[in-house]
């Protein structure tokens, strides 16, 4: 049982780096189910309803989601009711939508349990994702043994936390949000595979996605402007996560950084 989570798709210059290469990844490595982080999916900061349905049209099965989901309001109506759109898990009673769900893979296979979480530090005072986490993985342990975590956080030391913390329980924690890939897969001694940012699926030559310029200027002058995706050097970013469907332990996790050629940018 192969799972891929591409990490955060920033803007048009990301969901075209998935119609150049999504069909051949999958080709390659054949995996069951496929999760998108899309929270920057539109413009950069937040979904919108027509670019979900793209993100499903191009290969997506489940999209998760973080501090950026609530950045279009378009999105919002359809928390409720898009089953396959998740925000993270630990915002309090009331918010719209939901933070984890149990997919029936569309290739052969068993369910597959998919729970998204924010960090705390240098983010929003939520509600403890290594609390909420244990509570939420062993519940959906009762549905299936599958279950992947995407950890939406700021800083290394928490998400290295969380990955030690649901060893055992979930089949890997993978962290979003930073945009830049880490090279620490490994597979953690109970069985969880463990990676600290999966990376962004956009423009290489940016700042986390942002047109250099923009961000330069932003630093430089301290003061509001506007941030446009960059196009430069489109990569994909993302992970391959094997594991076993009799115990839902990690056997594999793979890294992946893939170029657009020119000719297909």
């Amino acid at each position: 049982m192969k799972i891929l989570l591409i990490g955060d798709v920033f803007g048009e210059p990301g969901r075209k780096v998935l119609r150049a290469l999504l069909s051949g990844i999958k080709a390659e490595h054949r995996p069951n189910f496929t999760i998108v982080n899309a929270e920057n999916a539109a413009g950069g900061f937040g979904l919108t309803p027509n670019i979900a349905d793209e993100l499903y049209s191009l290969g997506a099965d489940a999209l998760t989601s973080g501090n950026h989901i609530w950045d279009k309001k378009q999105i919002i109506d359809i928390l409720d009711k898009d089953p396959c759109i998740l925000r993270p898990a630990n915002y309090p009673d009331g918010v719209p939508g939901r933070g984890y769900a149990i997919f029936e893979p569309l290739v052969n296979g068993p369910k597959i349990g998919v729970l998204n979480l924010e960090g705390r530090v240098y983010m929003h005072n939520l509600r403890d994702p290594f609390i909420l986490g244990r509570e939420l993985l062993e519940k959906m342990r009762q549905e299936t043994l599958i279950n992947i975590v995407d950890f939406h956080a700021e800083v290394t030391s928490e998400k290295r936390a969380l990955g030690w913390y649901l060893d055992g329980l979930a089949t890997a924690v993978i962290g979003t949000h930073t945009h830049v890939q880490t090279a620490d897969e490994e597979i953690l001694p109970q069985g969880t595979a463990y990676l600290t940012d999966a990376g962004m699926t956009g423009g290489r030559d940016s700042v986390i996605g942002v047109a250099k310029e923009d961000a330069i200027k932003r630093f430089l002058l301290q003061t509001p402007s506007r941030f446009t995706p960059a196009t430069g050097r489109p990569w994909f970013n993302g992970v391959v996560i094997e594991a076993d469907p009799e115990t839902g332990k990690a056997i594999s996790i793979q890294r992946i950084q893939k170029m657009v050629h020119p000719e297909n940018s």
